[in-house]
């Protein structure tokens, strides 16, 4: 690991960026009323500002904009309703159980509308009892959100001052995250590869980029800036963005049989070379994001050419020493990883020009896709909430889970009399998700978060009694808060509770054994009533959902698989509607690689069929990354010769994907007897394949190295050779699909 590259993305990231302008909101309002005395009084305004950004997310700035006075408008309703009709417990149960359920539903409608719902829980939790308002509800919740519009005129100015920010410091991360995706495809050429530990590491960088393009593709293609008033630097990182999505498929469709590729090269270097070479492109990508980030030039540490050329060099030797007519297939496979790392070179030097926003890199550029297709939808219609009211929407369950925690934890708050009960509350609202993974996870960071701040906060408290040393400190915590907040909740966690123990300690210095106590306390009876609830109450185990991500998977890749191989049969290539396609798969493939990683973390007895479903995942994965490898041929030669016999092999596969799809549907029928179809034998190049080992066995590999045979065998194998592992992928889906549902 490069530290200091680290250190550089930390510093220019956006999670960072949020952190400061959060905390800054809350700090400077804060500083002004502490100088007044009143702070105390008014603890409310930094309060409002902190819960409204956290609301904040990364997004177009139209959206964004109404979120937050959306969530304006609905914390100060939630605020005054509870603290109106808290007069009694039974009062608050019914608000427990409107709120809860109302609230924890906005999900329905995506991660911008639970953003919001969420917060406006821990609004209700906040005014659940006097401890904040005491009898000045009205008043509380004015300045509350007094609070929250001074966070959203921060937000109003930042963003008119620095427009490109956050769509640079996106497009940054999604270079870096690029970067580390080619990274681990270089480990396939190490000397003894983890060929099962490279694959998991593949998958969860995959569902990464998936979530990060989502959010480009929000940001750049529904801001009017990005497209209908374009100007160089909008342009440019438009062009940016598109050429990052072509560089992921690339790296993805540079799929081999690696085990195959070592049996056969390992006594060479060749495979460590590629390897070096590799690594040194995905370090150039990670600069690349950078530099984007930064706003600076990147410029490669390497001299990528001669190193390329270092590389092809050392094939052609390789090659005029071993090659014969035995093995020359394996020669094409090593020539066509080649021609891969060059495409990617002159994508990584093409993106290196363009760091410098040079007018000349994005002129007479213009977008040849219907951007409609590619951003992210969300409807809003009312019917979508009523559709969710019911036991089988998992939003559902999750609304009651989270509403019943609630009761539990506000009825345990009354008999356990603590000073910041309230904090019960806090704990199960933040902690509990819809997946069960996911809360099990939060739940283990919240505890060993909580219990590491206290540390801290005990230790500093001990140390120094200097208000400027601790305020320093609680700077620090409250950006880390808020920088980790959505990346890392085991620091969140630790920085939450160090800035709200000093937070406390400047307010109230001489509570603090009582404090320290009741926030560990608070803490482990929330977590344990989360973790009972999300365990036992209507929970949604992953493996009664993966069924439908196999579906989709299978359906995107056939789709998919259909768009790019028509052009092998003479039909017009839609370049638009196979970048559709792709981008289809590859989210498809994403979500069911989310959902197997999810089933990982739940208890053992609820992992059914865990060896089949991992397999099914690895085989989906491959199966995109072949057909993203067939793509890649779609305009380089012509086909019209080879039609015929590619069209046979292309329904022979068809029918495969629809026999799986089929079987998932509960169709068992005819699924068998397919997987023993062979598939259709291609005549023509079998015969230019002994003529071409005729030409090496009569005229050498020097001699025989610019005949038109060679020339046109090489992409020709490659392309009938990816069918063929096409189908016998489909065809091991099959047969894991098939011990699934007998089993």
């Amino acid at each position: 690991m490069n530290y200091l590259d680290e250190f550089k993305k930390f510093i220019s990231s956006h999670q960072l960026s949020t952190g400061i302008r959060i905390t800054l909101g809350a700090v400077l309002p804060s500083l002004i009323l502490q100088h007044y005395g009143i702070l105390g009084q008014y603890i409310a305004f930094p309060l409002g500002t902190l819960l409204l950004g956290a609301t904040d997310s990364p997004g177009p700035y139209s959206r964004r904009r109404n979120a937050l006075l959306i969530a304006i408008a609905t914390y100060l309703f939630v605020a005054l309703t509870t603290g109106i009709l808290r007069s009694s417990p039974v009062t608050v149960f019914f608000l427990i159980i409107f709120f809860g359920i109302t609230l924890s539903l906005a999900g329905v409608y995506g991660n911008r509308a639970n953003s919001i719902g969420l917060i406006a829980l821990l609004v209700f939790v906040f005014n659940i009892d006097d401890h904040l308002s005491g009898s000045l509800v009205l008043r509380t919740a004015l300045i509350f959100t007094l609070g929250g519009i001074w966070y959203f005129i921060l937000f109003l100015v930042l963003q008119k001052l620095r427009p490109y920010t956050l769509i640079k410091q996106l497009l940054g991360e999604n270079f870096t995250e690029l970067g580390k995706l080619l990274a681990i495809k270089a480990g396939y050429y190490g000397a003894t590869p983890n060929y099962d530990a490279l694959f998991s590491q593949m998958i969860h960088q995959q569902v990464t980029l998936r979530e990060n393009h989502e959010n480009l593709r929000e940001i750049l293609f529904k801001t009017r800036e990005f497209v209908n008033e374009s100007n160089n630097t909008s342009r440019t990182l438009m062009l940016m963005f598109l050429d990052s999505i072509d560089l992921f498929e690339r790296i993805l469709n540079s799929q081999q049989n690696y085990e195959h590729l070592h049996k056969a090269f390992n006594d060479t270097r060749i495979l460590k070379l590629f390897g070096t070479y590799l690594t040194w492109l995905a370090n150039d990508i990670g600069q690349i994001g950078i530099a984007i980030q930064s706003s600076t030039a990147s410029h490669s540490k390497h001299d990528l050419d001669e190193a390329f050329n270092k590389c092809q060099r050392a094939f052609e030797s390789l090659r005029e020493r071993k090659m014969t007519q035995d093995n020359m297939e394996d020669f094409i496979m090593l020539r066509q990883i080649l021609n891969r790392m060059q495409d990617i070179t002159e994508r990584v030097q093409k993106l290196h020009r363009a760091t410098t926003y040079d007018s000349k890199f994005s002129e007479g550029f213009h977008i040849e896709v219907n951007l409609e297709n590619f951003i992210p939808k969300q409807e809003y219609h009312p019917r979508i909430l009523l559709d969710n009211i019911s036991l089988k929407s998992g939003h559902f369950r999750h609304a009651i889970r989270v509403t019943l925690g609630i009761l539990i934890g506000f009825i345990a708050s009354l008999v356990f009399d603590f000073g910041h009960g309230y904090w019960i509350l806090l704990t199960i609202v933040t902690i509990m998700k819809p997946a069960f993974s996911i809360t099990k996870q939060r739940n283990i960071f919240r505890i060993g978060g909580t219990f590491t701040g206290l540390a801290i906060a005990f230790t500093l408290l001990y140390l120094t009694k200097d208000g400027t040393t601790l305020f320093f400190f609680l700077m620090l915590a409250m950006i880390s808060a808020y920088t980790f907040l959505k990346v890392n909740y085991y620091v969140a966690s630790t920085s939450i509770t160090l800035y709200v123990v000093l937070c406390f300690h400047f307010l109230n210095p001489q509570n603090l054994h009582g404090l320290l106590q009741d926030r560990a306390i608070d803490t482990l009876i929330g977590s344990l009533i989360a973790y009972i609830v999300s365990s036992y109450v209507l929970p949604v185990w992953e493996h009664t959902q993966i069924n439908l991500y196999l579906k989709e998977a299978l359906l995107a890749n056939k789709k998919y698989f259909d768009i790019v191989s028509a052009r092998f049969t003479g039909k017009v290539l839609d370049i638009a509607k196979v970048k559709e396609e792709r981008k289809g798969a590859i989210i498809a493939m994403a979500n069911l690689s989310d959902n197997f990683e999810k089933m990982l973390s739940e208890p053992k007895e609820r992992q059914p069929h865990m060896t089949e479903y991992h397999q099914f995942v690895a085989t989906s994965h491959m199966l995109t990354s072949y057909v993203a490898a067939l793509s890649f041929y779609v305009q380089s030669i012509g086909y019209q010769t080879f039609s015929q016999e590619f069209e046979l092999m292309i329904r022979q596969i068809d029918r495969q994907i629809q026999a799986a799809i089929n079987i998932l549907n509960g169709e068992l029928e005819g699924s068998t007897e397919i997987t023993k179809e062979p598939l259709p034998k291609n005549e023509k190049l079998i015969e230019l394949l002994s003529i071409r080992k005729k030409e090496i066995k009569e005229m050498g590999i020097e001699g025989s190295a610019d005949t038109p045979n060679r020339k046109k065998l090489s992409d020709l194998k490659t392309i009938n050779g990816l069918f063929e592992l096409i189908s016998a992928i489909t065809i091991d889906e099959i047969k894991i699909l098939q011990k699934i549902v007998k089993q």
